[in-house]
């Protein structure tokens, strides 16, 4: 258990419950944070049930009685059902938090709490990017930019601002198709289907139609990148299911994108048999990027407090992999998280914004190392991923007084 102090004092006690996957629990109590380790995958019985034998423990040892329950937005997370428990046993306010927000504010606290004097600017650039994480318009998240500003941290007791937080959701990538939902994480050849499938669709690049129509069919020009994975029957139904968009979500997770980027060049087998397996390949069998590709970025209509929202291309990043798949498939595999993380950059540059990058895949080296060029700022110590998300739950309810 990891113990910082809080500068500020508060009366209440608080209990952050975090994710399902890397669970772990958070408890703020008399000015401290108290963070607990990793536990794991808590889908898996084992895990969970050690996940609440210490986080009882730790509860009954140090008599504390939560005033506030917090867990994330997921509604069927094991922490949130859980959450929604321990709530009515306390009798206790249960709030949720989305999951990249959290991820965001262990970024905005490891930096407040371990730097003398600081003080969080009163607006900045947060940056969220995982394989999955449910948004507050009930779709699969995982690569978001925010602007968040009325933030007090750490609070001034005698000085509390009377501006609620304010948290908008600026861009994101792309939305890309799930199709069988949760399987196509498990099963990467899926994601690469729905997306070779825009291509075939929309043909984006003039230099596509030309391959395409020397094909039998859409189908044919589909299959031929996942037939070692599927045979005719089973593509078949895949195949299907996306056109009749039956148990397919979509997503503008990174993770996603970079696991169909992972299979396509030949990295990973259409299997996950731990989190970020796939993604974890594709980075370790990178070198130099080329650098003939430039992120493509998009305006949608749909506006958010007078800004329109900003939309990472990713399809187009597919278009010129199949166009080059006869180069270095190792430069071509730096080339794709280069094309992530400058296209993200390049999103929030117009803000001049102070930046904090978190999430699982701040983990990775070519993405972080390129966003820290540009001034972003990332975990050391609480885990980027799932695994700190307790911590950042905690200290998004602190720096928000209005709560």
């Amino acid at each position: 258990m990891r113990v910082f102090n809080y500068p500020q004092k508060n009366k209440q006690q608080i209990l952050a419950l975090g994710p399902e996957s890397n669970g772990n629990f958070s408890v703020f109590s008399y000015n401290k944070i108290y963070f607990s380790e990793d536990f794991g995958d808590l889908l898996k019985d084992t895990n969970f049930n050690e996940y609440q034998h210490e986080l009882n423990k730790f509860l009954r040892k140090n008599k504390i009685k939560p005033d506030i329950i917090l867990t994330d937005l997921h509604p069927l997370y094991k922490t949130t059902i859980l959450g929604k428990d321990l709530a009515k046993k306390y009798k206790a306010k249960h709030i949720q938090i989305q999951h990249h927000i959290a991820h965001i504010f262990s970024a905005v606290g490891e930096k407040a709490l371990q730097t003398t004097n600081y003080k969080l600017p009163p607006k900045f650039c947060g940056i969220a990017l995982d394989g999955t994480g449910y948004g507050t318009d009930g779709k699969i998240w995982g690569g978001e930019c925010f602007a968040i500003s009325n933030l007090q941290f750490p609070i001034s007791n005698d000085k509390i601002s009377k501006q609620k937080i304010k948290i908008e959701r600026i861009g994101s990538l792309e939305n890309q198709v799930m199709i069988g939902g949760e399987l196509a994480i498990q099963e990467p050849a899926r994601m690469l289907i729905s997306i070779l499938d825009k291509i075939t669709r929309y043909k984006i690049q003039d230099t596509r139609k030309s391959q395409i129509s020397n094909l039998k069919s859409q189908k044919d020009f589909i299959y031929s990148f996942v037939k070692k994975y599927y045979s005719v029957q089973e593509f078949e139904v895949l195949y299907n299911q996306l056109q009749q968009n039956f148990n397919c979500i979509e997503t503008s997770s990174c993770g996603r994108v970079l696991d169909a980027v992972s299979i396509l060049l030949g990295f990973c087998k259409n299997e996950r048999k731990h989190k970020h397996e796939p993604i974890l390949k594709l980075e370790a069998n990178s070198t130099k990027p080329y650098l003939d590709i430039k992120p493509k970025i998009e305006m949608p209509e749909r506006v958010i407090s007078h800004r329109s929202s900003v939309i990472l291309n990713t399809t187009c990043l597919f278009e010129y992999l199949i166009k080059n798949l006869h180069k270095d498939k190792k430069r071509l595999a730096a080339t794709a998280q280069l094309y992530i993380a400058e296209g993200l950059a390049v999103g929030v540059k117009p803000l001049q914004l102070p930046i904090f990058l978190a999430g699982g895949i701040a983990n990775n080296k070519i993405i972080s190392e390129y966003l820290i060029s540009k001034g972003a700022y990332v975990n050391k110590k609480i885990p980027r991923g799932d695994a700190g998300l307790s911590f950042g739950q905690i200290i998004f309810y602190l720096a928000n007084p209005r709560n």
